[in-house]
């Protein structure tokens, strides 16, 4: 090893992430200058991607978690040759492929979207998981590493619990994650806010754990080696760091470890950029230079790895030669392709709960759906998931034979590893819980939406029918808050995530179909805790009926030159339809729409939306949520009937007739609007 150099090169990382800050005017130095000897070591020395093939699946992930401390992140795949010194010099800028934050990129060496802390490392465990999956499945033709790169602000995070717990009791030994402990933040020292013992913390959630100097190359190095060595235990290595290291003042002292240099350019934060990169051997006029013996070492690198991956490749097709339908299912699955399900022979008991009929679902693509994994917040027998566990079983300490993660009650947590599991490749991720603690996942949901990945969300207990448990576990507005990211575009154009709340289990058959076919988002089913009557059919068949969900809204009871329209999703609709046969018994002819996902409706054409909801006439929604919920349908003009206060601790029915929630009272109201 030649430290000379390596430490050559980390300073060429740090000149340029302090000039990208500077010529934007804007960013984070001070810790991108002081991780670089980790990224650098890790880089050149151990990281194993293929040049040539940036998305090969069975590369090295590096997960960054303080997305701030993109410069380092950016300089380092620049030397790898992932962007250009052009492009480094367009950070922060629009359009730019050098975002102030780290956007999913693959393609670039950028495996995860990350500034929200503590999403970062968690998405990591998802990926180790995901990876040890495949690995019990296939072999070793798919096993690697993954890197986690965490900071103070990631590991004082509460997700970082749930994460630390999850993978040192699964004993993940081919995660390996950094510290970096520079004992900075951005406006106090750590010791203002912390004193935790990470290292006991961490030993007592059984992970490997190793404190070195974060800024020797050397330590740095011997530190990956034994973590490589690691066979039951996720390594975590506490790097104590230099915040700013290198920084300097115009006379040449030094200006390290100031909080000063973490938010804003070296220029205002009493340092001189200029003194700073003289010292560390850069050109104060032309910062963006790559250094010669830089150039080469990771030219070396991406040699030495054209050559590490060729013999991976080679000893793939001799697996794949001798076990060619094991290579098809690998294939298929890292293609994203589906088994063919036949959801319309799926059988359902009448009546039943919509949590009951997504549990029949599960318990076909537990069979099914060879690399689909479940997880629930300790919820599994509640909110029905544990329907597909019983077809598979669940992971085990250094076992993955199963497919099922009992997360615990750890909403958040589960959530952002079912991301890593989506990021991964080859794997469908899926995780339940109450509809409430929704409100918990929300940040993971936010960066799913973002990132575009094709998790699926169970959330039963849908409403204030919780009943006994009371306003805490009665979900009222989060539904609404559910159809708000459904408004927000991704960056591909479409909603950024598909909501659905389904009307009885032949919806819910349909639902799952379409989260299952759903590709470019999140999908979410919103399920009831209470058998809810199936809906009357036109054609006879329920299912062929409830095929028209797939686009977000349809007329379920239909008359011609209807006098109203009646709306709603989930548990509500089977009560409008009880309302318009109690109308039509006054001669009223009430139209029902069932809306389970208004996103996807208010994407259909202005044709059949007015098909659905024509102008010219009254419309009535009903839902257990806040009115403007329905009130989010385009097309939809009249009064809403939902909820404007939290629940209360009752029987369900007690809280129906209480919240007027019945057919008396809906038909009292639909009568006085229709004057």
């Amino acid at each position: 090893m030649d430290v000379k150099l390596l430490n050559h090169a980390a300073d060429n990382i740090r000149i340029l992430a302090a000039s990208m800050v500077e010529k934007a005017n804007s960013g984070h130095p001070g810790g991108a200058m002081g991780g670089a000897d980790f990224v650098n070591v890790l880089y050149s020395q151990y990281l194993v991607c293929d040049p040539d093939d940036p998305t090969w699946f069975a590369r090295d992930r590096f997960f960054l978690d303080p997305g701030h401390m993109s410069p380092m992140l950016y300089s380092v795949l620049a030397l790898m040759g992932n962007y250009t010194i052009a492009e480094l010099q367009q950070f922060r800028q629009w359009g730019s492929v050098t975002p102030g934050h780290p956007e999913l990129d693959p393609s670039r060496g950028v495996e995860n979207t990350s500034g929200p802390l503590g999403q970062g490392h968690t998405m990591a465990v998802g990926c180790a998981i995901a990876e040890r999956f495949l690995q019990a499945r296939f072999g070793d033709v798919v096993a690697h590493k993954t890197y986690a790169y965490i900071s103070d602000g990631g590991i004082q995070e509460e997700i970082s619990q749930g994460a630390g717990r999850i993978a040192g009791y699964l004993g993940l030994s081919n995660l390996i994650m950094f510290y970096d402990a520079n004992t900075i933040q951005l406006s106090t020292e750590v010791d203002a806010v912390d004193r935790e013992d990470y290292a006991a913390k961490y030993r007592a959630w059984h992970w490997n754990v190793i404190e070195i100097d974060g800024n020797d190359p050397v330590q740095i190095a011997d530190a990956l080696e034994k973590a490589h060595k690691e066979t039951s235990k996720p390594t975590i290595i506490i790097g104590n760091t230099v915040m700013g290291k290198g920084v300097v003042k115009a006379d040449g002292s030094s200006f390290e470890n100031q909080c000063s240099t973490h938010g804003q350019p070296l220029s205002k934060s009493g340092a001189d950029v200029s003194e700073t990169i003289a010292r560390l051997g850069g050109d104060p006029q032309n910062p963006w230079i790559v250094f010669g013996d830089v150039q080469a070492l990771y030219e070396e690198r991406r040699k030495r790895l054209r050559a590490v991956v060729a013999e991976r490749r080679k000893a793939y097709d001799r697996w794949a030669e001798a076990n060619p339908d094991k290579a098809l299912q690998l294939k298929s699955y890292l293609e994203g392709r589906l088994p063919e399900i036949d959801y319309a022979a799926i059988p359902h008991k009448p009546n039943v709960a919509t949590r009951t009929a997504s549990a029949d679902v599960l318990s076909v693509l537990g069979e099914k759906v060879g690399n689909m994994i479940v997880s629930s917040a300790d919820l599994a027998n509640s909110d029905k998931s544990e329907a597909f566990l019983k077809k598979t079983g669940a992971f085990t300490p250094g076992d993955f034979s199963g497919a099922f993660l009992h997360a615990g009650v750890a909403e958040l947590t589960m959530a952002s590893i079912i991301n890593g599991i989506a990021l991964h490749g080859g794997v469908i991720g899926a995780c339940a819980t109450f509809f409430v603690f929704s409100d918990y996942m929300k940040p993971a949901m936010r960066i799913a939406s973002l990132m575009e990945l094709p998790v699926k969300y169970i959330w039963s207990h849908d409403a204030f029918r919780v009943g006994e448990d009371g306003p805490t576990h009665e979900p009222i507005e989060q539904e609404a808050q559910l159809r708000l990211l459904e408004e927000v575009k991704n960056f591909s154009g479409h909603p950024s995530l598909l909501a659905m709340r389904p009307a009885d289990s032949a919806e819910t058959t349909v639902c799952w179909m379409m989260a299952m076919n759903n590709m470019h988002s999140p999908s979410a089913l919103v399920l009831t805790r209470q058998d809810v009557n199936d809906l009357p059919s036109a054609s006879g068949d329920r299912y062929r009926d409830a095929l028209q969900a797939q686009k977000g809204g349809y007329t379920v009871i239909s008359h011609d030159n209807p006098d109203i329209i009646l709306v709603a999703n989930g548990s509500e609709v089977s009560l409008l339809c009880d309302v318009s046969v109690a109308l039509a018994t006054e001669g009223i002819r009430a139209n029902v729409v069932s809306m389970p996902s208004i996103g996807l409706f208010n994407t259909q054409d202005e044709s059949y939306r007015d098909s659905v909801l024509p102008a010219g006439i009254t419309h009535f929604g009903l839902t257990a949520g806040l009115p403007l919920t329905i009130r989010m349908i385009k097309g939809f003009n009249g009064e809403v009937y939902g909820m404007e206060r939290f629940g209360a601790s009752a029987p369900y029915k007690v809280l129906d007739e209480k919240f007027g929630f019945t057919v008396s009272n809906i038909l009292a109201r639909i009568k006085q609007i229709m004057g």
